[in-house]
């Protein structure tokens, strides 16, 4: 089968490379996925820069998320699920054989049901981004009456969080930095779109909220954002922090600790079996009803893998990133 890999750390165009290696055989309890998209995320390609974590093996296919079709089943497995339209998730975490390759064999678990009304470009885009978002709404207890804020309302976990809260019934505030990413944050649900590089962040926020602040805010960049939860976060609220654009953040600990404030990191790679059980069930069920906007921003094919790395690192891609691979 063909796939991209590489072999160490380093720049896209220096190390990614696509040609031609075995296809491998679903075990017990596995199943292989014939893939037809492959998502790519910011974590795909830190990893593959050795930014979050060095190459740990001899050889490493990238991505977690994807999408495609069931074709062999390993022993354990029922037989009804061949043909099967599913996404999976985890693909390439904590070993070596990720999705962006012609099939990929993975716990059958790992293989959820795509619904027929779901494109395979948006089945890829689930793994991660969507995961990311629910998670981060639910660990900020977001209900009816609480107001949520939601960094990067654009971005790929951002746009889902987005609407992910609006289900839950709360408001939506929410920061981009152009206009044409405050048209998306609105297309999500969001009720207060702010562009943080024309207008105060924290003015927008109070003014937004009668000045009591946010009940929440959804994080994706706390080294550069905490600086401002002073201003935007009310007592008691809580934070949930899925990411940081560098390794050591400073955070304005007084505040935090006046305000009895809750900062709650998490890490989708992670979630706890019964957590990923009931996100899964709500996802599909929202898939099912046509209830969730995918923001697909660009698609490459396999051989533009390069392409489609840089494209997520320099953020010229306002949303997700996914591969065809055939």
């Amino acid at each position: 089968m063909r796939a991209a890999y590489y072999e160490r750390n380093g720049a896209a165009r220096d190390v990614l490379r696509v040609g031609d290696i075995e296809t491998p055989q679903p075990r017990a309890g596995e199943v292989r996925v014939k893939l037809f998209t492959s998502g790519v995320n910011p974590s795909d390609v830190k990893s593959r820069a050795g930014v979050t974590r060095k190459i740990a093996f001899p050889r490493v296919i990238p991505h977690s998320d994807g999408a495609g079709e069931i074709e062999a089943v390993g022993e354990g497995v029922s037989s009804a699920r061949l043909g099967e339209r599913v996404w999976v998730w985890n693909g390439q975490w904590r070993r070596p054989f990720g999705t962006a390759a012609e099939a990929i064999t993975l716990p059958a678990e790992q293989a959820v049901l795509l619904p027929k009304n779901v494109s395979m470009e948006a089945g890829a885009c689930l793994g991660i981004p969507a995961y990311t978002g629910y998670e981060g709404v639910l660990l900020t207890g977001a209900s009816e009456g609480a107001t949520v804020l939601v960094a990067g309302g654009a971005g790929a976990v951002g746009h889902y969080a987005i609407q992910f809260a609006k289900k839950r019934k709360a408001t939506v505030l929410t920061t981009v930095s152009s206009p044409a990413k405050a048209d998306l944050a609105r297309q999500a649900g969001a009720d207060h779109v702010i562009d943080y590089r024309r207008e105060s962040v924290g003015e927008r926020v109070m003014a937004s909220t009668g000045k009591r602040g946010v009940n929440a805010v959804i994080e994706v960049d706390l080294a550069a954002n905490a600086r401002l939860l002073p201003e935007v976060l009310a007592p008691n609220g809580v934070v949930a922090i899925y990411g940081s654009g560098a390794p050591e953040a400073s955070i304005p600990f007084q505040f935090l600790l006046q305000s009895n404030v809750a900062l709650k990191f998490f890490l989708v790679y992670l979630m706890e079996p019964q957590e990923r059980a009931r996100a899964t069930a709500e996802i599909t069920r929202l898939l099912e009803r046509g209830e969730l906007t995918h923001n697909v921003a660009r698609t490459f094919a396999l051989d533009e893998i390069v392409a489609a790395h840089e494209a997520v690192e320099s953020g010229t891609a306002v949303g997700n990133v996914a591969i065809r691979i055939r």
